[in-house]
């Protein structure tokens, strides 16, 4: 059987380069398939074809909800191959063949058909308040931004690119896709999707390359008047500083270093399933895991016990084996960064009570394997309580007040997301009072395509998702309408006098 290749898709046409990237496996390391690699000559002329689509304005004049059509017809040429994907994006990156068919591909779908359905009731053009005292009818209008640059990550890259390509489409938005260049597949296959939905061409264009220098290049292109982005923090923020020369529109979703708080009446049974599933899923490799756990200092021991005895029993292995909880992590270069953060745990004075290694034995003698980790002994000021690691590691941080536990919480750079686990009324008052985007109670990563995603403080700009999420990807623009029919009435007679002149 032969490899598959992909190339990239600009102005409607599929692009091949001499030079290709390899993605391979992360749990056997064989080769999944060959991928065009890109350079910036290619991002101008994506532009260029993006740029020249708004202009020509067939996709933005198109009513809303043929635009919405397509989208949503994207959404069920998806599901009618949900399984054939969430097993390519598993061998891509890694993640478990049971996360990748729910989290991956299942919700993919279902936001899709959500963010179609916002164009049947969205506000497109308005009719306000009548103007006084000069008679004129107001109108606000709701009207694409032009040309969006969406870069995304490998972790979730199917889900995270959805996000940002189905709204600003259906918004009337012409788009340029840097997908990461670790996982690039599903981006590429939503592309063939929107293609044969009949999308035209160089409204929706991919462009497969390195970060530096094409998404760096592609980010501060002066043809681009948005940039939605998903990724680390400094990346972000060198985004944002590029976004000053234009003064272009950004939404970025960036890192985080969720805490978890388990109050002194919280159901252990539940809260320790929760909490591993909290920081662990998706391999540990969620901006909006759970990696902070914060305890009653006196109930550390108990917790901390039952924890390391429900981790032990998590599968470790294939992520196409159903019964699998952990698979590899996505790369070499991230489990290694994720070794050296055991070793600078370890130097400031925190214990690794489960995990800390990779696994042993000989179904994990390739790939990049790392054990499901727990550290304790540790606290707030620490590296490994501070810096996103990226990877199935907890940290283990006491409290002694829940003012405390909240102080301990807030005290991060970070705001994405939060948990609080106890009785409802306790806990939902707890929940008020975190500084995060996302706060769960009595459970973690529900994500739903009617609530928004976003952070506060170093976790971003902006939300994705959510009832608003079309407003991320439009224009508002005032048009008054004069009626009052005599010079004598218009507002500028207020100041100017007809007669005088």
């Amino acid at each position: 059987m032969s490899t598959p290749h992909y190339t990239m898709l600009i102005d409607g046409k599929w692009h091949d380069t001499p030079e290709h990237y390899e993605i391979r496996s992360p749990a056997t390391e064989e080769l999944v398939a060959t991928v065009a690699k890109g350079g910036i000559e290619h991002v101008d002329l994506a532009v260029a074809a993006a740029k020249a689509a708004h202009e020509a304005g067939d996709w933005r004049r198109t009513p809303p909800a043929e635009r919405a059509a397509v989208v949503a017809d994207v959404a069920a040429r998806l599901a009618s191959r949900a399984d054939e994907l969430a097993v390519l994006q598993t061998r891509e990156n890694g993640a478990t063949i049971r996360v990748t068919g729910t989290l991956h591909v299942g919700l993919s779908v279902v936001q899709i058909q959500y963010l179609a359905s916002l164009a049947d009731n969205y506000p497109w053009e308005d009719k306000g308040p009548d103007i006084g005292p000069v008679p004129a009818l107001g109108l606000v209008r709701r009207e694409p931004i032009g040309v969006v640059a969406a870069i995304v990550p490998w972790n979730i890259p199917l889900l995270t690119t959805v996000w940002k390509i189905a709204p600003a489409l259906v918004a009337g938005n012409t788009v340029v896709l840097k997908p990461d260049e670790h996982a690039p597949l599903l981006a590429l296959e939503l592309a063939k999707a929107f293609e044969a939905a009949g999308l035209p061409a160089g409204v929706l264009n991919v462009v497969t390359g390195d970060g530096e220098p094409v998404g760096a290049y592609l980010s501060g292109h002066p043809d681009v008047r948005k940039v939605a982005f998903t990724g680390s923090t400094a990346v972000g923020k060198s985004i944002l500083r590029q976004s000053a020369d234009t003064i272009r529109r950004v939404t970025l979703e960036l890192g985080g270093k969720g805490a978890n708080i388990l109050l002194d009446d919280a159901d252990l049974d539940i809260a320790i399933d929760g909490t591993v599933f909290a920081c662990m899923a998706n391999n540990g490799q969620a901006c909006e895991a759970g990696t902070r756990l914060l305890v009653p200092a006196d109930k550390r021991e108990e917790i901390v016990q039952r924890l390391v005895a429900r981790i032990a029993t998590l599968k470790i292995g294939d992520p196409l084996d159903p019964a699998t909880h952990i698979g590899p992590i996505a790369s070499a270069g991230q489990r290694d960064r994720i070794v050296e953060y055991f070793r600078i745990a370890a130097e400031e004075g925190a214990t690794a009570v489960a995990g800390g290694r990779a696994p042993k034995g000989p179904e994990f003698e390739k790939g990049y394997w790392i054990e499901p980790t727990v550290f304790v002994d540790v606290t707030n000021d620490m590296r490994i309580a501070r810096e996103e690691v990226f990877g199935p590691v907890l940290t283990v941080l006491t409290y002694d007040s829940v003012d405390e536990a909240v102080k301990i919480a807030n005290d991060t750079n970070y705001g994405l997301s939060a948990g609080v686990w106890g009785s409802e009324a306790r806990a939902l008052e707890v929940a008020r009072q975190l500084d995060a985007g996302m706060v769960w109670v009595n459970d973690w990563h529900v994500i739903h395509p009617a609530y928004p995603f976003g952070g506060y403080k170093e976790s971003g700009l902006g939300r994705e998702g959510g009832p608003d999420a079309l407003d991320e990807y439009t224009e508002q623009k005032f048009i008054s309408l004069d009626r009052s029919g005599g010079i004598e009435n218009k507002a500028f007679a207020i100041v100017i006098d007809p007669v005088a002149n």
